[in-house]
């Protein structure tokens, strides 16, 4: 194909615009910014104003001003202020090219702050719509407020600060009918406050300023709220002075103004702006429909989350479905609710009509549909996999997200989860979102588009609507002793799935929320869900969960551990059964079949439970049966971590750390992206959930999250590239004998090199098992290292105890001591005898209760040779060598080369 060079210069013209695809999902993580010239100077001096417009809440903040240069100085007490009474930090500026802005006063201040600073392009002022179409959006306000009070053009900063209030209280489309005020505030604007703005007004004056024979009031006209004030501002047209008074008598019927000046429609020409292009959808119109947030809120910062503010533009006409495709199957006692983007947009639209010659399609009354939207909606598979959506306005407008939301919703109406009310007056509602994810198979494949709608949680008050929300979760340890005991007994272990678990929770609060986004009723779109079960995200969902599960599995016989108050225990004679809870992934497991059964009808009778078969998926682990026992793995979380850091492709090492001193916490350069830091040291904790081999590694990465250096992140790549090299690797539990406990301590003295703290790691092997670990810095500081050794054999004792503690529950005693290994001798000492001396009488009094033990006769501490302690791995690097020993000590190994069912 040859292309033509001439053309472009003769024919080039402007690129089309297309919908902004930014979403922020806390305020003030992008503020939109303009400056507006007005052809006529204020009564106060003022030339211009400039706009700060929240993308998240949409709410406006303007200021009048009188020079360009002003503008720094105005941004840098809009920041001020959004310090101090939100405590929150802006993250993006986006601005026009004007030179208000692209000035070294900004720049310097953007790079202090670490702000993103965003332009738009030259003569490119869509790409600023947001703040444009408001600026359009005020300017139209100030003229209707100036026209219809007859007042002089020179007052348009007052109806500036009138417009502005206006447009923060009033509810609108954009933000799902409900106000900025709202959204930022968390309150209900009063709108008994609200008066004709330019109306006659009478304030009431100090009765120290006038005799008792002299009038009360005098004439005056109202410019609306007073900005500091609890009152209203009031302009006396004989003296031109602005009176701040709470005590007004409005007369909203006349204008004093329009006695003496009658405006023409020229007068307010000057104060058109260039409209905005086509493509920007988002709506400005407000309704009053129902009651809604409100302007005077606190000071204190709004409750945030992850995005819990969902922008709905307006599709175009073409991408509204037709109305028999959308609507969900729902039970009778619930109305039809409408999608968004909703049918009506395109059938119930006011014709247009179309005056000039030319013939075309639309004057005919053919409409091509777009190209872009005219997906099936009953499309089931698709080449390749939807991607994940930012909002749910593009999951509507995709059929494999759609379905997946209206499979949600339909299993919300089926379990009767709230009933439609009208919003009650002084309630908190609490805001609905959809949460979006691909749901994976243990191998990584994709299986399914899973839709959930939760509840804003951040948007619950303590004491109103939420009370008690802590619920417990089943301990790691506990999973592998449970997982061990099944093993060495030849249990079967099958995992369970509850369909919408937190739905079966019972609130014993009165929760409303508001309905949800895309599924809004048509006969009642201003009533509320007054919720009937739990929700998810719900801050009381999980323990509301977990209630009700306890009650039932207590009515058949269960109760659960003192140790682990997710492990449900049940023995009848020689019948055996444990269950484990972790929020709603259970595994269950039982001394026969026949009993596993019973239970799984139990339970499948109360919950909507399905039995997914032997375990071989939990929490993100994979679990590979083998000849001799059971195989942990997370190769695929691995890899995802991999990926997230863009190191699929990296060079792979042979140790997670080097045999340097430790990290400290040095001048070196702060990393340049602190979130992606704490992002990937985060997801290294839960893989240490099968790899102890990089626990010592993660805890050191890990002491520096709150201001990581590059340093640092070198550190944290090294993980990465070892990793690389062991994807394969995991954790093995073995048939075994289960008749021991024997745990190995380590400490290294003094090694941090910041705080000279100790680090102390141990291991506890139940049979040939692994199934504790830690590692973890000492909270105090240590005179010798036999002091340091000695409060790590007290930490692996304690939790020896516990162990002790748990399998006594699971009916599995240990008869024989603990066996506790440390390669110091001192420390060994003061473990079997009572001694005080200059060098130990300040240690704590009850790191001396491992004397207690060992007294009792249910530990006993030993000498192993540095050569054979396992726990060094935990303490400190180690040569490759000496570490790949000890990896295949903890039973950290490659999988098995032939597997089979559990």
């Amino acid at each position: 194909m040859t292309y033509c060079s001439s053309c472009p210069l003769g024919k080039h013209s402007k690129m089309p615009f297309y919908n902004s695809m930014s979403y922020t999902i806390l305020p003030f993580d992008i503020i939109h910014s303009d400056l507006w010239t007005s052809p006529v100077i204020s009564s106060s001096g003022h030339r211009y104003y400039v706009l700060f417009l929240d993308d998240y809440s949409k709410f406006l903040w303007t200021f009048p001003i009188s020079k360009k240069s002003q503008v720094p100085h105005f941004f840098k007490s809009f920041y001020s202020l959004i310090s101090t009474q939100f405590e929150r930090n802006i993250k993006t500026f986006q601005c026009d090219n004007g030179t208000e802005y692209i000035n070294s006063t900004f720049k310097e201040f953007f790079d202090n702050h670490g702000m993103l600073f965003r332009l738009s392009c030259p003569h490119s002022s869509p790409q600023n719509g947001k703040a444009e179409r408001h600026i359009k959006s005020i300017n139209n306000i100030i003229r209707t407020l100036l026209a219809h009070a007859s007042l002089p053009l020179s007052f348009w900063h007052h109806a500036l600060e009138m417009a502005t209030y206006l447009l923060n209280i009033l509810p609108t489309k954009v933000l799902g009918f409900q106000s900025p005020t709202q959204i930022l505030y968390q309150c209900d604007p009063i709108y008994s406050d609200l008066h004709v703005f330019g109306c006659l007004c009478f304030p009431l004056f100090p009765s120290t300023s006038i005799h008792k024979l002299q009038a009360r009031s005098t004439p005056c006209v109202y410019l609306g709220p007073a900005k500091n004030h609890r009152g209203f501002k009031c302009y006396n047209m004989s003296t031109g002075q602005i009176i701040i008074c709470r005590h007004v008598k409005f007369i909203e019927t006349e204008f004093p103004f329009s006695k003496l000046h009658k405006p023409q429609p020229h007068d307010y020409d000057p104060l058109d702006v260039h409209p905005i292009s086509h493509h920007f959808h988002y709506s400005t119109s407000s309704s009053v429909g129902r009651e809604e947030p409100t302007y005077n809120g606190p000071s204190s910062a709004p409750s945030s989350s992850p995005s819990s503010s969902i922008v709905q533009p307006i599709p175009p006409p073409d991408s509204a479905p037709s109305s028999s495709s959308v609507q969900p199957s729902l039970v009778s006692s619930q109305p039809t609710p409408s999608l968004i983007p909703s049918p009506e947009h395109s059938q119930t639209a006011e014709p247009i009509t179309i005056s000039h010659p030319m013939t075309t399609r639309a004057k005919h009354g053919i409409y091509k549909p777009n190209p872009r939207y005219s997906h099936s909606l009953h499309t089931t598979s698709i080449s390749h996999i939807s991607p994940i959506p930012k909002d749910p306005v593009s999951a509507i407008r995709d059929p494999n997200w759609k379905l997946a939301m209206l499979d949600e919703f339909n299993a919300l109406i089926d379990n009767k989860t709230w009933e439609l009310v009208p919003r009650p007056k002084d309630v908190n509602v609490i805001r609905s979102m959809w949460i979006f994810r691909h749901k994976r198979n243990s191998d990584g494949s994709f299986e399914r588009y899973k839709a959930r709608l939760v509840g804003n949680g951040n948007t619950q008050q303590q004491g109103i609507d939420c009370d008690e929300t802590f619920s417990p979760v089943v301990k790691p340890a506990t999973i592998r002793i449970v997982l061990s005991i099944a093993l060495s007994k030849s249990w079967s272990i099958h995992q369970l799935d509850v369909k919408n678990a937190f739905l079966h929770g019972h609130l014993n609060e009165t929760v409303y929320m508001h309905q949800p986004l895309g599924f809004r009723d048509k006969g009642h779109p201003d009533h509320v869900c007054l919720l009937k079960k739990s929700l998810y995200g719900l801050k009381q969902a999980p323990r509301a969960w977990y209630q009700r599960f306890a009650d039932f599995v207590f009515t058949i016989g269960f109760s659960h551990a003192k140790s682990d108050h997710s492990l449900f225990i049940y023995q009848q004679g020689s019948d055996m059964a444990y269950i484990l809870l972790y929020v709603d992934d259970i595994i269950l497991t039982a001394s026969s079949n026949q009993l596993r059964k019973h239970f799984l009808t139990l339970l499948g009778s109360e919950f909507a439970m399905k039995d997914l078969g032997p375990l071989s998926y939990f929490l993100g682990i994979g679990v590979t049966s083998t000849p001799h026992g059971m195989f942990l793995s997370q190769t695929q979380y691995a890899t995802q971590i991999l990926e997230r850091a863009g190191m699929s492709n990296c060079s792979s090492c042979h140790t997670p750390v080097d045999t340097k001193p430790k990290l400290s916490a040095s001048q070196d350069t702060p990393y340049e992206d602190p979130t992606k830091y704490r992002s990937l040291a985060g997801a290294l904790q839960y893989l240490t959930f099968t790899r102890p081999d990089i626990s010592y590694a993660v805890q050191q990465v890990c002491l520096h999250m709150h201001d990581p250096r590059d340093e640092h992140m070198n550190a944290l790549k090294r993980i990465l590239r070892y990793l690389q090299g062991t994807l394969s690797l995991g954790l093995h539990l073995y048939k075994s004998s289960l008749t021991k406990l024997i745990s190995y301590t380590d400490a290294d003295w003094g090694g941090c090199p910041d705080t000279r703290r100790s680090t102390s790691g141990y291991c506890v092997f139940f049979g040939d098992n692994l199934v504790s670990w830690s590692s973890k810095r000492q909270p105090t500081l240590s005179r010798s290292s036999a002091e340091a050794e000695y409060r790590g054999v007290a930490n692996v004792v304690s939790d020896s105890c516990w162990i002790r503690n748990l399998l006594l529950e699971l009916h599995c005693p240990i008869q024989k001591a603990t066996l506790v290994y440390c390669d110091n001798v001192s420390a060994i000492y003061l473990s079997g005898n009572p001694v005080q001396h200059q060098r130990t009488k300040h240690i704590e009094m009850d790191i001396h209760f491992v004397r207690e033990k060992v007294a009792k006769g249910e530990v006993r501490v030993l000498h192993v040779p540095s050569r054979y302690q396992i726990a060094d791995i935990f303490t400190k690097g180690l040569p490759r060598i000496l570490f790949e020993d000890f990896r295949d000590s903890l039973g950290i190994r490659n999988p098995p080369a032939a597997t089979e069912g559990v």
